[in-house]
């Protein structure tokens, strides 16, 4: 489905409803606008409630400035029109007051996109707008200065963010990113703070090039079918439980031998669909298609375990935490945790790109998952509902270590119960 091909009502209700259930607008904070081909501006009423809003609430302030709906326009209209102005090439803002975003905003500092390849891929650098009066044509001026020097997510002081796309689902991807990358980062600053990647490392992952042929024809069986089915649920779901984010993540099934199947390389995670799923078969890619990035590391994890059945790597944020202050993951806090995810290494950014076989060696029962640093965790498994659980698990265990250092000292479970564990469970 080409989302694009919605009305832009549609457009910003589908949007708003996102941002809303996922804890990054309140009620009443937050506007979406959009800039159409014919130069209006559709955009979200003012003082409504998110929660509930539905196409036919979208305002139209129409080129000529005439307006059309049953609401007023946001009061922070002025900026988003400011914005259209200096840069023609966005077609789509995003403001709201997302959490970690708005605790950059009041300690008047911007998080540093390079701690993951796709934050800063997606997001760029951060722009920082100075404060001015909430709806004021002063602020729309200042927040489109900011824009003005080309940049795309500008975060206000003491006041929140702002984002911009060619489109509003691109500026939804930056701006979700962008939450996620300052989520993380605050985490990881209760584990001793946070390390970035150098500008050729971020080059090197951009430069991954991976070249499968077409197939000539692709067979969709029955077996097949089920699988596409089941690849869909679980990115649904993973990223309804923020375990994954519209721009980060993927997610492989093993189907026959060393094929297999596996989600898209660009396309928006929130809305991956059963037919954008990619067919891999003798080393061929399904006709039309392209995998994602991660196609190769997959394929040499399948190659070298018989054992594993599902690939899942992505970027939650208490795992990533870890990935990106480069701390140990104790694992050996209450017996789900061990019993599931064992002891996780961590593997030098680098190290799983370009065909290299580290981790497809060092994957197996007893290492099931691994963090790359500054990039991912990888989780694997028999099944998809074991690796997803382990994946679940491993962010539960995660939000869990982070807060401990609140509160105390962590004390990890012995030895002597480590022992006990493995022999009832693990044998």
């Amino acid at each position: 489905m080409n989302l694009e091909l919605l009305h832009p009502k549609n457009r910003i209700a589908l949007i708003m409803d996102l941002i809303y259930k996922n804890g990054m607008t309140t009620t009443s904070g937050g506007n979406i606008s959009i800039k159409d081909e014919d130069g209006n501006i559709w955009i979200t009423p003012a003082g409504y409630d998110k929660g509930i809003l539905t196409p036919k609430d979208i305002v139209c302030v129409r080129a000529d400035g005439s307006v059309e709906g049953i609401h007023r326009p946001s009061s922070e209209f002025p900026f988003h029109k400011a914005i259209y102005e200096f840069r023609p090439d966005i077609r789509a803002v995003i403001h709201a007051h997302p959490p970690a975003l708005v605790s950059f905003s009041i300690v008047r500092q911007i998080p540093d996109t390079k701690v993951i390849p796709q934050t800063r891929i997606f997001c760029g650098p951060v722009g920082y707008a100075p404060y001015k009066l909430p709806g004021s044509d002063e602020l729309g001026q200042s927040i489109a200065n900011i824009f003005k020097e080309n940049y795309n997510s500008v975060i206000m002081e003491n006041h929140g963010t702002v984002v911009g796309g060619s489109n509003l689902f691109k500026a939804f991807q930056r701006f979700e990113t962008l939450e996620f990358c300052a989520r993380s980062i605050i985490n990881s600053q209760k584990l001793g703070g946070h390390k970035i990647l150098e500008d050729a490392q971020i080059k090197t992952f951009e430069d991954q090039h991976i070249e499968l042929p077409e197939a000539e024809e692709t067979i969709y069986t029955t077996d097949e079918k089920l699988i596409r089915n089941e690849i869909y649920t679980y990115v649904k779901r993973a990223c309804e439980q923020n375990l994954m984010i519209s721009s980060h993540g993927t997610v492989s099934m093993r189907w026959r031998g060393d094929d297999f199947l596996i989600t898209p390389t660009s396309l928006n995670r929130r809305f991956i669909g059963h037919t954008d799923i990619v067919q891999i078969k003798n080393g061929t890619r399904e006709k039309g298609k392209l995998p994602s990035r991660a196609v190769q590391l997959h394929q040499e994890i399948y190659k070298n375990n018989p054992d594993i059945n599902c690939i899942i790597n992505t970027q939650p944020p208490g795992v990533m935490a870890f990935g990106i202050s480069h701390q140990m993951f104790e694992t050996r806090t209450i017996p789900e945790s061990y019993i599931l995810l064992k002891d996780i290494p961590f593997i030098e950014f680098g190290d799983h790109l370009n065909g290299n076989l580290t981790i497809p060696k060092l994957l197996s029962k007893e290492t099931p998952i691994v963090i790359i640093k500054n990039d991912s965790v990888v989780v694997t498994g028999k099944t998809m509902l074991e690796t997803f659980d382990r994946l679940e698990v491993a962010e539960f265990s995660a939000q869990s270590l982070i807060e401990s250092k609140m509160i105390g000292n962590l004390v990890a479970i012995g030895q002597d119960e480590i022992t006990e564990l493995t022999n009832k469970f693990l044998k």
